[in-house]
């Protein structure tokens, strides 16, 4: 699976249409192998992002589930830790630094 397609069932809040668009963008990139198509490729390419993005919304809306849904930032905070343990550094925190930058008071 291309590691920028996210799942995007069973969050709360319910995915956006964006991220669906976005996944299915990435999707038919991975599927086409392109990053940009040429403009001969592109009304072809973009129509197949809609219909892939129609498509993945039907699903979605579709799906249920008895599980609880989960949270987007807990998800979000697994993932920082299962990369850092995979990659064997400190894991990257969401939260807002609290030290001042050396420049803060010069402003």
């Amino acid at each position: 699976m291309c590691r920028n397609i996210r799942p995007l069932f069973n969050f709360a809040p319910a995915a956006t249409d964006d991220e669906v668009r976005a996944a299915s963008l990435q999707f038919v990139r991975k599927v086409s192998g392109f990053t940009k198509p040429s403009q001969a490729n592109q009304t072809v390419f973009d129509r197949a992002v809609d219909e892939v993005a129609v498509a993945a919304r039907r699903l979605l809306d579709g799906l249920v589930t008895t599980a609880a849904p989960r949270d987007r930032a807990t998800e979000a905070a697994k993932a920082r830790l299962r990369t850092a343990r995979r990659f064997g550094h400190e894991p990257v925190s969401a939260a807002p630094r609290t030290d001042p930058s050396p420049d803060a008071d010069r402003r």
